[in-house]
């Protein structure tokens, strides 16, 4: 080497230093890649998509050829470095060639061309597999023995390499939701609030969503045939369970159509036995029955209305097609019923009048807050549950960091209170 001209020296040591730079900057930009992105481009077509992931198919060997290819290179090129500075500064030459070499490939062929490759994977990755599906085929012999003896070793300290792609490319549930969550500007904001909609339905239940049987609208044939009538007259509602006394009776739900299909005839011919006639069978659903599990059910039974029964086989409530999809989508239509009386009044000052009877996750979207869902699910229930008891009249409680006004109060229920959320 001592009769070879340094200035070929030099230009070997550069030419030794680009390709150090090409395996530091292949092994970042082939582990930055996104996998899944990765995995739609590949099914598209993308030649380099499809080299990439053969090589990432087994990332033992992968890795195993680049390392291999840069460590010769990084030896070789001190070598030459050492040979170099030795021939012109004699035996401090050692000395110079370890500060200069490790300042270069630190910066050429380390820091500079992995931060380029970690900012920009797949224009590094998608060429640089031209290069490196050749070289792992021409390195097989080596690249076989170096991948088994550290799969060996790991194996010793527990780790298992058998799947090496397996569980690391699903996502859970809760890592879905923080991509949809973090992927910014690629969805607009309701489709995005949409997703995170569904990946949530899974917290909930059909008792979360449920109208109430205090506020359900139906039809008693125990009624006389004008009260009847009037009952349907009144109703905004295009399906309406029928019972005879009391909701826990149900006969069948009603769809207004065929109730017209009745009236064609005149009102004389609206009596109970024909109504009954015209029923649809009701379909009963456990209050704690997830709503994933009701939409399907509902698909499946051709269903857009159930009964919400409790362990007893009570009558708890009623769901509808239309609550499951308005927990997705948000609310898509105007209420049916008109009413005077909001549930929730802006009142200023970051003050708020809330019914109480209104359901804690109608709350919790409609004014963007956190209120415990995971207990009572109307405000009236999550004040008693706090209290214990029913107030006796006017008070103010904290819950958690909202400050509670109750103000007014039945003989039941807390009907009506001021909510401000505080300030942590």
């Amino acid at each position: 080497m001592n009769e070879i001209p340094p200035g070929l020296l030099f230009a070997l040591l550069a030419l030794l230093i680009v390709i150090s730079a090409f395996f530091s900057s292949s092994e970042t930009s082939m582990m930055a890649l996104n996998r899944y992105r990765l995995r739609h481009q590949a099914k598209s077509g993308h030649r380099g998509a499809k080299r990439a992931m053969s090589l990432l198919a087994r990332p033992d060997k992968l890795i195993g050829v680049i390392l291999i290819g840069n460590n010769l290179v990084n030896i070789l090129a001190s070598v030459i470095a050492g040979a170099v500075f030795t021939k012109l500064y004699g035996d401090a030459g050692l000395a110079y060639a370890t500060i200069v070499l490790t300042l270069v490939v630190l910066i050429f062929a380390e820091v500079t061309p992995k931060t380029i490759a970690a900012l920009h994977p797949e224009k590094i990755a998608f060429p640089a597999t031209l290069v490196l599906r050749p070289l792992l085929w021409l390195l097989a012999p080596v690249v076989w023995l170096v991948s088994s003896i550290s799969n060996l070793l790991a194996k010793l300290v527990g780790v298992e390499t058998s799947d090496q792609g397996g569980e690391a490319e699903h996502l859970a549930p809760e890592e879905l939701r923080s991509v949809v969550f973090e992927s910014g500007a690629l969805l607009p904001t309701k489709h995005k609030g949409m997703l995170l909609n569904v990946l949530d339905l899974d917290q909930a239940t059909v008792e979360d969503i449920m109208i109430p049987r205090n506020e359900v609208v139906g039809v008693d044939l125990d009624c006389t045939a004008e009260d009847i009538l009037q009952q349907l007259a009144e109703s905004s509602f295009t399906r309406l369970p029928v019972f005879r006394g009391d909701i826990n009776q149900v006969v069948g739900i009603l769809h207004l159509r065929r109730a017209a299909q009745i009236l064609r005839d005149g009102p004389e011919e609206l009596t109970a036995e024909t109504l009954k006639s015209h029923l649809i069978e009701p379909y009963f659903v456990p209050e704690a029955t997830p709503l994933p599990t009701l939409l399907m059910n509902f698909q499946k039974q051709k269903r857009r209305m159930g009964l919400v029964v409790d362990e007893y086989g009570e009558v708890m409530g009623i769901v509808t097609l239309e609550d499951l999809l308005e927990e997705i989508v948000g609310d898509f239509t105007a209420s049916p019923v008109p009413s005077e009386d909001e549930e929730i009044i802006e009142q200023g000052d970051d003050w708020f009048l809330v019914e109480g009877g209104t359901s804690i996750r109608d709350i919790n979207r409609t004014l963007d807050w956190e209120l415990p869902t995971d207990g009572p699910k109307t405000l009236n229930g999550l004040i008693m549950e706090h209290l214990e008891s029913i107030p006796e009249g006017n008070m103010s409680l904290y819950l958690k960091n909202y400050l509670v006004e109750i103000i007014e109060v039945s003989d039941k229920m807390i009907t009506q209170a001021r909510v401000k959320k505080m300030e942590r």
